[in-house]
């Protein structure tokens, strides 16, 4: 595979392991990981704020388990990408379009991943 295919797939890792961790951390503690201290101590980050737009709680348990689902479905598409798999593309993209919420670094991170699956080496395997 080309390097800008395992750039993504780095991101991929980074992105879908950390919300898995948070979801679970979230599922097992009752809350996602917040700072401890600072001016921004016990707050959820940005993302929170576009999840109460659509009408959902941030700390409910869906919200939670919609974080373990899409990190263990990204996890599993980027490996599948990775190992080659046919169609494994097209699922990391819509994957990636649909992780741009979790602001602000999963939306910088998916951009990343999208530009670089469209790179026209990579595109070839869509």
């Amino acid at each position: 595979m080309h390097w800008a295919g395992w750039a993504a797939v780095a991101l991929i890792a980074v992105i879908g392991g950390w919300m898995l961790f948070d979801g679970i951390h979230a599922l097992l503690t009752g809350d996602f990981v917040t700072p401890r201290s600072g001016t921004h101590a016990g707050q959820l980050g940005p993302w929170a704020n576009l999840v109460s737009g659509v009408g959902l709680d941030p700390r409910s348990l869906l919200v939670k388990w919609v974080f373990v689902g899409y990190a263990v479905g990204y996890l599993v598409s980027g490996a599948a990408f990775a190992a080659g798999t046919p169609g494994a593309w097209w699922a990391v993209v819509v994957l990636a379009v649909c992780g741009l919420w979790y602001l602000p670094f999963g939306t910088v991170a998916n951009l990343v991943v999208v530009a670089v699956l469209f790179m026209p080496s990579l595109r070839a395997r869509g």
